[in-house]
């Protein structure tokens, strides 16, 4: 299991709750990172395009898609690694078509599930090409939309049984005295 089928099962389970108020209003768009899309394709047979859409879609009650899009969706200047090299102004130049592509969508929120994808269009393209827009992770977008209730006695316990449980699998033995963090 990876990331993307993590945050969707807990989301279709229910075991988070979303906010959709959270970014009402803000049109979002999606960046395809080559490492989950192309190359993830071409390495595992298996490429993560309508993953990050249907995550995006639960939180985002608008959003739209940059043209082109999946395996044909430009780079973001930051690929195999140029964000920690540096070749600033070779980064910025390879990723102005990916800061003409946001800007035509006209979208005010940028979700890069990648982290170099994530930095340079937030720390470099954002300045570089005055893009008014805000860049969230995945996990970071569905983080700031989840609602956190407290939980039911019965929800605690049921909690607290899988954990026993899942400490029994492994074969850990836990310290009768420890205590969670608070």
């Amino acid at each position: 299991m990876n990331i993307f089928e993590l945050m969707m099962e807990y989301i279709k389970e229910g075991r988070v709750k979303i906010d959709r108020e959270k970014f009402a209003g803000k049109l979002a768009t999606v960046h395809d990172p080559c490492n989950y899309g192309r190359k993830s394709e071409k390495a595992f047979g298996k490429a993560y395009y309508d993953e990050i859409r249907w995550i995006t879609d639960q939180i985002c009650d608008t959003w739209v898609d940059t043209y082109p899009t999946r395996e044909n969706n430009f780079c973001c200047g930051a690929g195999g690694g140029a964000w920690a090299m540096p070749y600033t102004n070779e980064r910025l130049y390879y990723g102005r078509k990916k800061a003409e592509q946001i800007e035509q969508t006209g979208a005010e929120i940028v979700v890069a599930p990648c982290h170099n994808c994530r930095d340079q269009i937030m720390k470099a393209l954002t300045k570089e090409y005055d893009l008014e827009i805000e860049t969230f992770y995945l996990w970071e977008l569905l983080a700031e939309a989840i609602i956190v209730e407290p939980w039911s006695e019965e929800e605690v316990e049921k909690a607290h049984a899988e954990a026993e449980a899942q400490w029994e699998h492994f074969g850990v033995e836990l310290d009768d005295d420890w205590e969670p963090p608070e």
